[in-house]
């Protein structure tokens, strides 16, 4: 199968330009390997059955021979002979000119104490699964970041020709590259059943070799799901496995945390300019899968589901679009958060640079529910504002400012041409949309 150029790779060469090596962490199936060999002439695969055995002498007893290959060396599945990391480590130090030489891969079931951490000397980057730009679903005409940077930036026109039929799939499928290779559709949807299978079934207890219930990660499991995209209390997710099973939070926070670890949630963290002085922000972190198909699967759906039921859709197209976000993001050395106050004001994602440039995203299904985006953005923007302007009102004593956001943007799932609002809010079909 032909390389599908990943939104990673530019970071992956930036990152290389500065480190003589990188450990390429994420979920499993997400395509570390084949993004790794695509830039090394010498790949270490310890999972090779028929090599493995002489690959494992040799990095028990003397892994600095590997170092004399070709470089750069891919290392695949590291975890199996930890003892190359440490190897790896002393090169850097003992070459420290030297950059790009070394990629490490490895499965997110595996966890490995190292004697060293690495800082300094192996950088790591975080791999998501494939993009709605990256598996085709997106023509890529509209540049989010490139919306927040540049003002003169005209999207107007800009059109798709998705179909809302399509989108239930790609959530349901997800974003797994194995899947670019099969051509059934029922096949594609098979991929994500089974690694939410293997998730619960083997994966929770091989991460650290301590047996765990499958029955309560899988409940678990179900419940993340119902909240999807949300920034419902863990100690409500709790009650759902706790309904069933006589377990304490302390354990169900303990298996959450291995979760994390391996790759399957991920919570994205509540932007807090502290705008207001007497209203309260709920600094509660919104609950992500790294693919929403994990979720989908946890739930028993498939793409017809949808068809009645398009509230579940909502929070996956939601889940869907901040994977996404997330991927670009990091590609532009920016971050996600969300927002959500105790009066009513929110952004479904915050898409913000480090010079401290920022968007409010608001992410819809329908094209009718547009105006009420625009409208909740826009009493965003003016709050700020206003703050701003009370801030001013004492030159002896003034307030800090915040800064106004660079972008207003909706994210419609059912849009079908890119354009700016009156007020100059950005409408960004999902079908347009890259990094």
């Amino acid at each position: 199968m032909e390389y599908i150029k990943r939104i990673i790779d530019d970071e992956i060469d930036r990152k290389m330009s500065a480190f003589n090596a990188v450990s390429i962490v994420g979920p499993k199936g997400c395509g570390k390997t084949r993004t790794a060999k695509e830039r090394c002439k010498t790949a270490i695969e310890f999972q090779d059955e028929e090599k493995r055995d002489g690959y494992m002498n040799i990095a028990e007893t003397s892994p600095r021979l590997f170092l004399k290959n070709d470089k750069p060396i891919l290392f695949d599945e590291w975890q199996d002979a930890p003892k190359i990391w440490g190897t790896i480590r002393k090169d850097c130090d003992d070459n420290p000119d030297s950059v790009g030489e070394y990629y490490l891969t490895g499965s997110s079931s595996k966890k490995v104490d190292t004697p060293h951490t690495g800082t300094g000397r192996i950088t790591e980057l975080t791999m998501l699964p494939m993009t709605l730009f990256e598996t085709g679903e997106s023509n890529g005409k509209v540049s989010i970041s490139r919306i927040i940077k540049d003002n003169e930036y005209d999207i107007d026109g800009c059109d798709c020709a998705i179909e809302l039929e399509e989108l239930f799939f790609a959530v349901c499928r997800g974003g797994w590259p194995r899947c670019m290779a099969l051509k059934s559709p029922s096949a594609k949807l098979e991929i994500a059943k089974d690694y939410f299978n293997q998730i619960y079934q083997k994966d929770v207890s091989a991460f650290d070799k301590t047996k765990r219930n499958p029955e309560w990660v899988r409940t678990l499991l179900w419940s993340y799901a119902r909240n999807m995209a949300t920034t419902a209390k863990k100690t409500n997710i709790y009650a759902d496995v706790k309904a069933s099973f006589s377990v304490s939070d302390v354990t169900l926070s303990s298996y959450v945390d291995v979760l994390e670890q391996l790759f399957v949630i991920k919570d994205i963290d509540a932007w807090t300019p502290q705008i207001r002085s007497k209203t309260a922000i709920r600094a509660a972190k919104k609950h992500l899968f790294v693919d929403p198909s994990i979720g989908l699967a946890a739930l028993g759906v498939n793409p017809d589901y949808f068809n009645k039921d398009l509230d579940l859709f909502g929070h996956a197209f939601e889940n869907m679009i901040l994977r996404d976000l997330i991927v670009y993001a990091e590609a532009h050395n920016a971050r996600i958060l969300h927002y959500t106050d105790d009066m009513g004001l929110e952004a479904d994602a915050i898409y913000q640079f480090e010079d401290g440039d920022y968007a409010l995203i608001e992410i819809k299904t329908g094209t009718n529910r547009i105006p009420e985006a625009e409208a909740s953005l826009l009493k965003f923007r003016d709050l700020i504002r206003k703050y701003n302007e009370e801030a001013e009102k004492n030159p002896k004593h003034p307030r800090p400012k915040y800064r106004e956001p660079s972008a207003l943007i909706v994210i419609c799932a059912t849009a079908t041409m890119a354009y700016t609002t009156e007020n100059g809010v950005k409408i960004i079909p999902v079908g347009c949309l890259r990094d």
